[in-house]
């Protein structure tokens, strides 16, 4: 049993925008790193919080998404790509653009296959973060 019921089917996931992936893998990647933050140290919530940020800044999420491109399937690349290409309108006035569209690709890619319940693919991909 799911703790979170992920109930659409692939081609509906596949209709989704490339942004909505990404949305909903921010909150995955963002839980997948406050939860390894917890079991790995015995920081306070402040600290927890700055060390976070670490991580899941743009410019952190553009540089581990190049660091695993070479182990991406050609379907995984083409996620990337439609997310990286997708046309967002909100740019953090802190993050070069380019980081920006690395991490929302970056995002996409776990959203997407998180919402696919490929969960042991994310976690190969995340292992070595």
């Amino acid at each position: 049993m799911e703790f979170i019921e992920r109930i659409k089917e692939e081609t509906d996931i596949n209709l989704l925008s490339p942004l909505t992936w990404a949305y909903v893998g921010d909150a995955v990647y963002e839980l997948y790193i406050r939860t390894n933050l917890v079991n790995k140290t015995k920081l306070k919530p402040h600290k927890l919080h700055i060390e976070s940020i670490k991580y899941v800044k743009a410019r952190a999420q553009a540089d581990l998404l190049k660091s695993i491109m070479p182990n991406l399937t050609e379907e995984e690349r083409e996620i990337v790509r439609r997310a990286r290409n997708a046309e967002n309108h909100h740019l953090p006035k802190n993050s070069d653009p380019e980081d920006y569209m690395y991490a929302t690709a970056f995002e996409g890619l776990i959203g997407y296959l998180y919402l696919t319940k490929q969960d042991s693919r994310i976690k190969e991909i995340l292992k070595n973060e």
